[in-house]
Order: structure tokens, then C-alpha cells, then sequence
């Protein structure tokens, strides 16, 4: 948007000059009404709605750090609200041909994190995989492999966020079970390893330093864990096919760190 009033802003600063001196320069309105006329076709191409969906070809001549790369941009894209214009009716047909997602994001199930919008992705782009406290299990780790060894993906990003309200149940020590939530027990067990005691820091969901390290430390111990369930893709990434990375996403600023 900013760009397009630039351009109208020049436009009609050229006309108003060329009107003043037309007399002079011999350059007349008319052509600078056919000079508009071109800036708008470039604009109007330019602002045009993606059609296409990923193709093969495309997935296999990216690198796992080149599309690392380019979801760090579509996050830049989000972050200052520039979101990529794609029309979802065309994507949807052509996608029924086939996909080829880049990678695969292991997200909270938390409704404020809006995955595809967060990499400023559309249909076919991406698969997502959504579990509360963006932990592993036996589901997650087949769907992970099928995204990568079946369907050609070359990322895997495990992506936590701030407020992560199962990381705070469990830092809070929450009984579950009790509440007769078994499962959700058991959800909340698989994050409390990485809550450790520490001399001098009280272990709360009030404490947001604390609260925050864990939510790292838990991500790490998913990407850990995931490489221990699945020897197919510790193979995959130690011959380079392959990258399983850590992330956070910032629910206030927007931006999603990767983690070293």
C-alpha cells in the first residue's frame, strides 16, 4: 500500500510539473495520462493473487536452508502486516492435482497461533501439525515422516510460543488426572522433565523469565526427542536431506525466533 501511494504521489507530481511547462518542453498531458496508464498495469500485475500452488520441481530444488530462508521472510511479511495476496479458489483446484509442502511446523494447538498467516503461507505450502504443548508422540513422529520421507519435506520445525498455556499447567504443577482429564495428565507429564528447580527462582506460571525458559527448553526436548523416535529422519538430516529445527513464536511481537 505504502508503495502504490508513492507511485500515485509521483505520478501526479510528473502531471502537475508537465502541465505547468508544457508549453515550454513541448510534452503534453497526454502523454503523461499514457505514462499513468502503464504504472497502474505494472501495479495491478504486481498486486495480482498468487494462483499457483508448490510444485514438485520446486520442493526438490530447495535446500533445507533456503526454505528455512524463505519462512523467515513470509514471518518478516506477517510481522509488518504484508501478508502475500493468493486466491484460495484457484489454489484449492490445483492442489487436488497433488502437493509438495516445503516443510512441516509441530505447533501448539493454541488458537492465537495462526501457522500459515505466521509464515505468510498458503494452500499446499505447508503441513501443520497441532498438539498442546507442541510435544511428540507416536502420531506426530509417523505424520513427521510421512511428510518427509513420503511427500519430499525438507524442514521440520518444532515451534513453541509465549503463553503457552499447557507449558504453564505444567510448571504450576496442575493435577489433571484429579479432574478426571487422564489424558490431558499425560500431556502434561511429557513437558514437566524440562521443569527443573533452580536455586533461588521460584518455580510459577507467575514467573515469566522462568515461564519462558522452559517453553525453549521444552522445544528442545521435542526436537530431541523427535531425532530419538525416528532413526529414518536422524538419517535424513545427518546426510543433509533433512533440517529439524526449534522455534518460538512471540505472540506480541509476531516474530518467530529459531532456535540454535
Amino acid at each position: 500500500m505504502k508503495n502504490k501511494q508513492l507511485l500515485v504521489a509521483a505520478v501526479m507530481t510528473a502531471f502537475l510539473g508537465i502541465s505547468c511547462q508544457e508549453a515550454k518542453t513541448g510534452i503534453s498531458s497526454e502523454m503523461v495520462t499514457e505514462i499513468a496508464k502503464e504504472v497502474a498495469k505494472e501495479m495491478s500485475m504486481s498486486e495480482a493473487p498468487i494462483k499457483s500452488i508448490m510444485s514438485a520441481d520446486e520442493q526438490a530444488n530447495m535446500t533445507p536452508d533456503e526454505i528455512i530462508g524463505r519462512l523467515k521472510k513470509g514471518n518478516e511479511n506477517f510481522q509488518s502486516n504484508n501478508l502475500t495476496k493468493r486466491d484460495h479458489s484457484e489454489q484449492r483446484v490445483e492442489a487436488m492435482i497433488g502437493q509438495y509442502p516445503q516443510a512441516l511446523v509441530l505447533s501448539c494447538v493454541d488458537s492465537r497461533v495462526p501457522v500459515e498467516d505466521v509464515f505468510d503461507l498458503g494452500i499446499g505450502d505447508i503441513f501443520v501439525a497441532r498438539v498442546a504443548g507442541n510435544i511428540e508422540n507416536d502420531d506426530i513422529v509417523g505424520s513427521m515422516e510421512f511428510a518427509t520421507a513420503v511427500a519430499g519435506s525438507k524442514v521440520i520445525i518444532v515451534m513453541g510460543h509465549t503463553s503457552c498455556g499447557a507449558v504453564y499447567n505444567a510448571v504450576d504443577g496442575t493435577d489433571a488426572a484429579s479432574l478426571g482429564m487422564a489424558s490431558l495428565q499425560k500431556l502434561l507429564d511429557e513437558i514437566k522433565p524440562v521443569v527443573i528447580a533452580e536455586e533461588g527462582v521460584e518455580i510459577s506460571s507467575k514467573n515469566k523469565p522462568y515461564v519462558n525458559k522452559i517453553i525453549t527448553d521444552n522445544v528442545h526436548k521435542t526436537v530431541a526427542d523427535i531425532r530419538l523416535k525416528s532413526p529414518t529422519m536422524k538419517s535424513m538430516e545427518d546426510s543433509g536431506k533433512l533440517k529439524i529445527v526449534g522455534a518460538v513464536y512471540n505472540m506480541e511481537t509476531g516474530k518467530v525466533e529459531f532456535l540454535k
